[in-house]
């Protein structure tokens, strides 16, 4: 049976990663695999319905399912690009999914994004209060002091933990964040491993230098040994980005990249079919006239099928869905057309 694909773009879950083939010897880690893949039912893989929804109606293009395939064979991030609405997010969702990654961590890029906000986040205030109220009420086993009661990994910390199996990782907007962000990823991306020097220095006091830790995202603990941590199975990372900026070099040659493009009519029609239904013959004209317009870049796919929704569920006779759209196009473009939705 052959190896290729483990992601297909199937609809239904399945355990293709169990027969993902070892790492390239330069990208194999080694990192004490402690930790058991997350338990979670497919559908938990979202935080909200539409997520998993989503996860679920993902139509990947042949492309697409072969350079998904290309970075977990070769544990490289995928960086996608893409104008909005083309399922660059939702890639991420759906290949978790498929291959039961486990719940998708999600780290959203601003101008602000350090690496230290994807690593962990840790508080020292809340320490120094724990400290006051330990003092005063020594008996209150509430009043934890240590270091790792003020700790919490992130969504990048959390995906490097020694997992058997890789998570999944999001890190949306890449294209958002500062100039230094994408080059201070690559050490760690490439390594697979990091520090947290807080617990680094607090593991000199301590016999064992193990400390138990909070994840993003849940209030699971996790041990850390000696304040460093080095995953196992390399995570499956999607960085997304709208096109608005240039890569450093360095950046992208270790990234396998995925330019998505807005869908032409047979991948539209399969898109609609698996949201909606299959699509009837007003829901065939709003596919054209969206085909006739989406050059322009004013319109997505999801205004798509938000259109097609509103139409069908509007109960409104043939004659009125012209009208319907019409007074739709404020809602679904942003320099709405005379020959408009």
């Amino acid at each position: 049976m052959p190896l290729w694909p483990v992601y297909t773009g199937a609809p239904a879950p399945h355990d293709g990663i169990a027969k993902l083939p070892p790492p390239p010897p330069w990208r194999a880690f080694d990192g004490h695999p402690v930790l058991d893949p997350p338990d979670e039912d497919d559908e938990a893989l979202a935080a909200s319905p539409d997520r998993a929804h989503r996860a679920a109606t993902y139509q990947a293009s042949e492309h697409t399912v072969q350079l998904v395939n290309a970075a977990l064979y070769l544990r490289r991030p995928l960086l996608v690009t893409g104008p909005p609405g083309t399922g660059k997010s939702s890639l991420a969702y759906a290949v978790a999914r498929e291959l039961r990654l486990g719940p998708v961590l999600r780290w959203n890029i601003t101008s602000r994004s350090t690496l230290h906000d994807g690593l962990y986040t840790y508080d020292p205030l809340s320490r120094l209060y724990a400290a006051r109220h330990a003092t005063e009420r020594p008996d209150d086993p509430a009043a934890g002091t240590g270091i790792e009661n003020h700790l919490r990994l992130g969504p990048l910390g959390t995906a490097l933990l020694p997992y058997v199996r890789p998570r999944a990782l999001l890190i949306d907007e890449i294209d958002k964040s500062d100039l230094d962000l994408p080059n201070d990823l690559l050490h760690v991306l490439e390594e697979g491993q990091y520090e947290i020097p807080e617990l680094v220095r607090a593991s000199r006091d301590t016999s064992d230098g193990r400390a138990e830790v909070l994840i993003d995202g849940t209030d699971q603990r996790v041990p850390v040994e000696r304040g460093r941590v080095r995953c196992k199975a390399f995570p499956f990372v999607v960085l997304t980005s709208n096109g608005e900026r240039e890569f450093p070099p360095a950046f992208l040659r270790r990234c396998v990249s995925l330019r998505l493009r807005q869908p032409d009519d047979d991948h539209l029609t399969e898109i609609v079919r698996a949201h909606l239904g299959e699509p009837d013959g007003y829901a065939q004209k709003l596919i054209d006239r969206f085909l006739s317009r989406v050059g322009s870049g004013e319109l997505a796919t999801d205004q798509l099928l938000n259109a097609i929704y509103l139409a069908r569920s509007s109960g409104l006779g043939a004659d009125s869905l012209d009208e319907l759209a019409e007074r739709l196009m404020p809602y679904l473009g942003r320099s709405p057309q005379p020959d408009a939705f």
